[in-house]
């Protein structure tokens, strides 16, 4: 009965890191879906977005990288608020 109190906690603990998992994934698919939308991507699978990168010029290609790059950044390789790729 000791370890009950530790393991209540425990539990608890996953619940929160799941609910931040999962509202992580929410964000995440809510700014692809904006990105079909914004791009007029009709098919909404990986294979649609490559299709309309291959038809982007060069300039409407960095814009969609630097919002990726923007959205999809990782935290754990920051040094002094830059970010490699």
């Amino acid at each position: 009965m000791k370890n009950s109190a530790l393991k209540g906690a425990l539990g608890a603990l996953a619940v929160v890191g799941v609910a931040l998992i999962a509202k992580k994934a929410v964000q995440r698919k809510r700014f692809i879906k904006g990105i079909f939308d914004e791009y007029g991507i009709k098919e909404k699978s990986p294979f649609g977005l490559a299709d309309k990168i291959r038809e982007m010029n060069e300039e409407e290609y960095q814009e969609l990288k630097g919002k990726f790059k923007k959205e999809f950044h990782s935290k754990c390789c920051r040094k002094d608020n830059t970010c490699e790729a």
